[in-house]
């Protein structure tokens, strides 16, 4: 009869009883020599006619084992009482009194360093003496041949059977063939007792004491003892866990099943996972977060838990709970209010703008007096490059906040200020939140620059998206898309930046203090360069502590022949250009002059770039000098009319806009008006076609600023008058012959004073900006207002100075009277 048993090494039991029977010879059938080939065992758990694995790596249990599978594949099997023994030198007292004799099945060598064998018990010896050598021996002496009482028996072996059964119920995972063993009882009832005490969970002792009893009755009686006392010890256990179990409570249950989960995941390769889950799950409990978003941070972890690691919903809710655990809910940055240190970093980091810093000041001061004060919203306006980012930062530093930049130049999409919903593959929360959970803090100074640069189309309106982030009655609840939870904003100081304050919608503008941050003059440019730029990009390109240094006239030239801006950055380009000449003499072991002068700025910047525009220094007929606003500050804006035979057209070039065109409309509609009071023939714009051109046709223009200059020169080419070249002119007009107020007044008065203008006419309703203008922008310069269209006529024509009713027109009009002839050949000047 062979039986499977799989043992594990030098005996360790690891087998499903009752698989596989096969049935061959009984024990009493085998036929053994005296003497036989040793091999002790740590733990014996072969039984006659059953076949187990035995694993060896001692050398001499190696020797025994291998030649025996040469010889006659015979091996004797005793269990040692103890561990120290000779293994060449064995003696009787060693080993336990009972054995079994085995048969060497097959033979596999694992990893060269033990040997697995496959034998098969073959039935019970004695031991009587132990022979040494290299291959100790032993003399045996075969069990005597087993003679039982069927009718004792027979109960004996159906008790154990029917005992075995309700043992392996108890058992998860340990079938038993109820009909093989029912054969095993037909035939061979002493290969059932070995069979199912080699299947109970019992000490080596128990076993080597069983192996002892020779009489069959008695070793079933022994059987029995131990079947009812494993199935007492598994009911007994059974009931525990079952009256435990009723006694946990939920949480218990849930913590157990965890566990048994987090076991599985281990066995299937998920503890990374298991390990991620637990750190969420701390950091969830760690953070203070607010009730609602802590609730849903609980769900999410909750469904993470539920969801396979390779899912793609997996990264999905965890991407959104760190969302949700690393945001500042609670986090603030510590106030500095010392206001003091907030105005020397001003002072250090920017030149000039006076009226800017004492605004931010003020602004500043009502914050520290007032922490939880709401007030209006800064938004710093201005050409590029005049330090409007650069002042936000400042802020920050004063503030003692961390500062958080957001550039909208170019967002058109909603999404982008309040987040894709997370219906949307790869949605992310919007710029702001995303700009909270960078800086790590709920209070930061947060610049949301070029403001005026946002566009919409069919995903949304951004600007409308800003209206409730910059709504302090609002961004208490400010709620991105992503999130789906309300988030405070009112901890955070919001500054804006734009460059054209009218292409911020009206509704966004409403919420603003616009702070005008306007362009430097030539004075200050070249403070700035000394002051700041200079002394940075010499540490930039390792020229820190050199003498390396530029004198004046090197750096007005730059700053007027190299550059035209309101700002500073081109100058800043310049000056590296400079600088990085010096560094490639340095490195290549030269000694040039440490002093930059202007001789030398066209063999490094090349040619000058901008020619310098200056006023007309002969007054001409139809030529009026205009100022103009542009993003790189105010420049001049020449503007010119001429008369040709025709039918009374109105001819427009230089690239105007629409306003513009409007304003050139309006001009010639005033001065033919007013043909008929100044003694014109009617006839003389019915006969002539008019051409305006605004020079640099290249760049387009627009705006009503110019009007006043287009009535001027209009009246200049009509009467003949030429028109004053110092005299700079500014002015919206009406119909009526008012001047109206315009904007941009300080980069037109920086523009007439670049130019060499003298005087300025500037609209009457515009004399209050003048009291705000710096000093040096009103020194050497005459800013006059005007209130009417006759006043700047006055003021500008040579030989105007007259009464407005007076004057009678030269040139294709009648013959001029006597006081103005004599004004207009005049060339004196105001």
């Amino acid at each position: 009869m062979k039986i499977n048993n799989v043992n594990g090494i030098n005996g360790g039991q690891n087998h499903a009883p009752g698989a596989g029977l096969t049935f061959e010879r009984g024990p009493n059938q085998v036929l053994l020599p005296q003497v036989m080939k040793l091999l002790p065992m740590a733990e014996l758990n072969s039984f006659p006619c059953l076949v187990s694995n035995i694993c060896v790596d001692e050398a001499v249990s190696r020797r025994a084992i291998l030649q025996s599978f040469k010889d006659d594949r015979l091996l004797a099997l005793f269990a040692l009482r103890h561990f120290d023994v000779d293994p060449e030198r064995p003696i009787t007292s060693d080993f336990w009194p009972v054995g079994v004799a085995v048969e060497v099945m097959a033979l596999e060598e694992k990893d060269g360093q033990y040997l697995k064998a496959s034998v098969k018990g073959l039935k019970r010896i004695y031991i009587d003496d132990c022979l040494p050598g290299d291959v100790p021996q032993v003399v045996i002496r075969p069990q005597p041949e087993e003679v039982w009482d069927e009718a004792r028996l027979v109960p004996l072996v159906m008790e154990a059977k029917r005992l075995f059964a309700d043992v392996l119920s108890l058992i998860p995972g340990r079938p038993v063939d109820l009909l093989k063993i029912n054969r095993l009882l037909e035939e061979q009832p002493a290969i059932l007792a070995d069979l199912i005490m080699s299947s109970l969970p019992l000490r080596p002792q128990s076993k080597n004491e069983f192996l002892l009893i020779e009489n069959l009755l008695d070793r079933y009686h022994k059987l029995l003892e131990h079947l009812n006392l494993e199935l007492a010890d598994r009911a007994a256990g059974r009931a525990i866990s079952q009256r435990i179990e009723e006694s946990l409570t939920r949480q218990d249950r849930d913590r157990r099943l965890r566990e048994q989960i987090k076991a599985i995941q281990v066995e299937l390769g998920e503890a990374d996972a298991q390990m991620e889950l637990a750190i969420l799950e701390e950091r969830t409990r760690s953070q203070n977060l607010p009730l609602e978003a802590k609730m849903a941070a609980e769900r999410e972890l909750t469904r993470l838990k539920m969801t396979p690691p390779q899912s793609s919903e997996y990264g999905v809710i965890r991407q959104f709970l760190e969302w949700i655990i690393d945001l500042p809910w609670s986090k603030s940055s510590e106030k500095d209010n010392d206001l003091q240190k907030a105005r020397e970093i001003l002072e250090r980091d920017h030149h000039g703008l006076d009226q800017v810093k004492n605004r931010i000041l003020e602004f500043l001061a009502v914050h520290s007096l007032t922490p939880n004060h709401r007030g209006p919203i800064l938004c710093l306006t201005g050409p590029p490059g005049v330090g409007k980012t650069s002042l936000g930062r400042s802020i920050a530093e004063a503030l003692g906040r961390e500062f958080v930049r957001l550039s909208l130049g170019g967002v058109k999409d909603e999404a982008e200020i309040r987040g894709h919903r997370r219906t949307y593959v790869g949605a992310r929360p919007g710029r702001v939140i995303a700009g909270l959970h960078k800086c790590g803090v709920n209070n930061p100074v947060f610049l949301l620059d070029e403001v005026d640069k946002m566009t919409n189309n069919a995903q949304g309106d951004p600007a409308a998206a800003l209206l409730e982030a910059l709504d302090y009655e609002q961004n208490e609840t400010f709620t991105d898309h992503y999130l789906e939870l309300p988030f405070d904003l009112s901890k955070v100081l919001f500054v804006l930046t734009a460059n054209v304050l009218e292409r911020i919608p009206p509704a966004l503008r409403d919420r603003l203090e616009v702070v005008e941050v306007s362009g430097y003059a030539t004075a200050e440019k070249m403070a700035i360069a000394r002051e700041h730029i200079w002394p940075k990009e010499l540490e930039r390109h390792g020229l820190k502590g050199t003498k390396l240094s530029i004198n004046d006239e090197a750096l007005t030239e730059i700053v007027e022949s190299y550059t035209s801006e309101a700002g500073c950055r081109d100058l800043c380009r310049h000056l590296r250009a400079l600088i990085r000449s010096r560094a490639v003499c340095q490195a290549e072991g030269l000694t040039p002059d440490p002093l930059i002068k202007a001789p030398e700025l066209r063999s490094i910047l090349g040619a000058p770039r901008f020619a310098k525009e200056t006023r007309e220094l002969k007054p001409q007929v139809g030529v009026a000098t205009g100022l103009a606003w542009t993003p790189a500050g105010g420049d001049l804006m020449f503007v010119e009319a001429v008369a040709m035979p025709g039918q009374g057209n109105l001819i427009l070039t230089g690239q105007l806009g629409e306003v513009m065109r409007e304003s050139a409309q309006a001009a010639i509609s005033f001065v033919r008006a007013k043909a008929k009071d100044w003694n014109q023939d009617p006839d003389w714009f019915r006969l002539r076609d008019i051409h305006i051109h605004l020079p640099h046709g290249a760049i387009p223009k627009d705006g009503p600023s110019a009007g006043v200059g287009m009535v001027v020169a209009l009246v200049s080419l009509v009467s003949g008058l030429p028109v004053r070249p110092e005299i700079g002119l500014t002015g919206e007009i009406s119909l009526r012959g008012l001047v109206l107020p315009v904007g941009g007044l300080k980069e037109k008065i920086l523009a007439a004073k670049r130019a060499g203008l003298s005087t300025v006419l500037i609209p009457e309703k515009n004399l209050p900006e003048i009291e705000d203008l710096p000093s040096y922008l009103t020194e050497n310069i005459v800013i006059k207002p005007v209130r009417t269209v006759e006043e700047a006529m006055r003021l500008a024509l040579l030989g105007g100075d007259v009464e407005a009713n007076d004057l009678s027109l030269k040139g294709e009009g009648p013959p001029l009277s006597a006081p103005l002839a004599a004004a207009a050949s005049s060339t004196s000047e105001l």
